[in-house]
């Protein structure tokens, strides 16, 4: 049998000692379904998927068990509440950073995209904390089990911050960009002092200095989309996908595409959901609010847009174990079957990042997987390139 790049596949009965096989599990294939089978993994790949050979020495049973490819999270910013675990209270960001890592494997991610975001505010979502948490994943990247990458947030209005964004999107690992707006709606919203005060806690300045520095940034209205097509067309030359973030109108997702983000993160309204969908875009939606039943925030409910066709990827957003839940939960409640439901949360997010080699158990790809017993919501093992980097029993 011949196995990537042409080179044959070992038998089982002279595989390596550094080789590591899951065995015995029920495995879902492309476009098989849930099959039988060992994967034989090497060098952080999968090597080979045989059939079931019985019990080996040395392998990792998944006996009864699901063998699942690993999940591939493209937006994901729980990792603050580990910096800021209350309202102007920061610990270290390595420390953070070491514990989003633990927290990311025990729920079956194996690729995680951080929303590190750069925006006008100072405190949590400023440039220099931004630039301390992707340093701090630089540091650590050896020692990290899961492959760790950044999704650049940028705040459009945050335009000293442009060429900092820039420098970003030439990183070794492709990040993704997504163009938030969180500025123009801020005084728009229900309670308006609510939401000031929510943000200066975040910015770690009271509420009025928070006001000064927001009139300071809308006031630069007019020059933000000419910097928008300069950062797109950056990206663009170095391949970098890009997202809009919080669409609310048809004409906000054109303008969008247009500059070549094919992919809608959590639209907000029922009109810009149906244009992405015409546009054959791909569109992400918060697993929190499949697993919760509907949006924390009034928006769009992912689980109705699921089963109506509507959404392509589910992300963890601000809930590191919502993805794995969302699929089980999905599947439970009739919605998809398991194919389909984990292809949101695996398959269907590592198109969307440009990711070629992941999100599928096939041979050549990484062997990222996760070994889930019918029955139960919690790993029992996860896989990155080839290790076992959390087993439950």
């Amino acid at each position: 049998m011949s196995g990537p790049g042409g080179r044959s596949a070992r038998p089982a009965d002279t595989v390596s000692a550094s080789n590591v096989i899951v065995s015995g599990g029920l495995c879902l294939l492309p476009g098989r379904g849930l099959v039988a089978a060992d994967v034989v993994c090497s060098n952080g790949l999968i090597e080979d998927i045989q059939m079931p050979r019985g019990s080996r020495s040395g392998a990792i049973d998944a006996g009864g068990c699901l063998v699942l490819p690993g999940i591939v999270d493209i937006h994901g910013d729980a990792f603050e509440r580990q910096i800021m675990p209350r309202p102007m209270t920061m610990f270290p960001v390595d420390m953070a950073m070491r514990e989003t890592d633990r927290q990311l494997v025990a729920n079956g991610i194996t690729t995680a995209y951080h929303g590190i975001t750069v925006s006008w505010e100072p405190g949590l979502r400023s440039l220099d904390q931004s630039l301390q948490v992707i340093g701090a994943l630089e540091q650590l990247d050896p020692t990290l089990a899961a492959d760790n990458r950044i999704h650049i947030r940028w705040e459009t209005f945050a335009l000293d911050q442009t060429t900092e964004v820039l420098k970003l999107l030439t990183r070794p690992k492709t990040p993704l960009l997504a163009f938030n707006d969180h500025t123009s709606p801020l005084m728009k919203v229900a309670d308006v002092r609510r939401a000031v005060n929510r943000h200066a806690e975040r910015a770690m300045v009271a509420p009025g200095e928070y006001l000064a520095l927001y009139e300071e940034a809308i006031a630069q209205h007019d020059r933000v989309a000419s910097a928008i097509r300069e950062v797109a067309e950056v990206a663009k030359r170095h391949d970098v996908p890009m997202l809009s973030h919080d669409d609310r109108t048809a004409d906000d997702r054109a303008f969008y595409r247009s500059l070549g983000a094919q992919v809608a993160e959590f639209p907000v309204t029922e009109e810009a959901l149906a244009a992405s969908v015409a546009w054959g875009d791909m569109v992400v939606l918060g697993a929190p609010n499949v697993v919760r039943g509907g949006s924390h925030s009034g928006a769009i409910g992912a689980e109705q847009a699921v089963r109506a066709g509507k959404c392509a990827v589910l992300a963890s957003d601000y809930y590191y174990p919502a993805p794995l839940q969302a699929a089980v939960a999905l599947v439970e409640r009739g919605a998809l079957s398991l194919e389909r439901a984990w292809e949101l949360i695996s398959a269907a997010p590592a198109r969307a990042a440009g990711l070629v080699d992941r999100g599928e158990i096939a041979k050549g790809l990484r062997a990222d997987l996760v070994v889930l017993c019918p029955g139960e919501k919690w790993p029992v093992a996860t896989l990155c390139a080839g290790r076992a980097v959390y087993r439950s029993r």
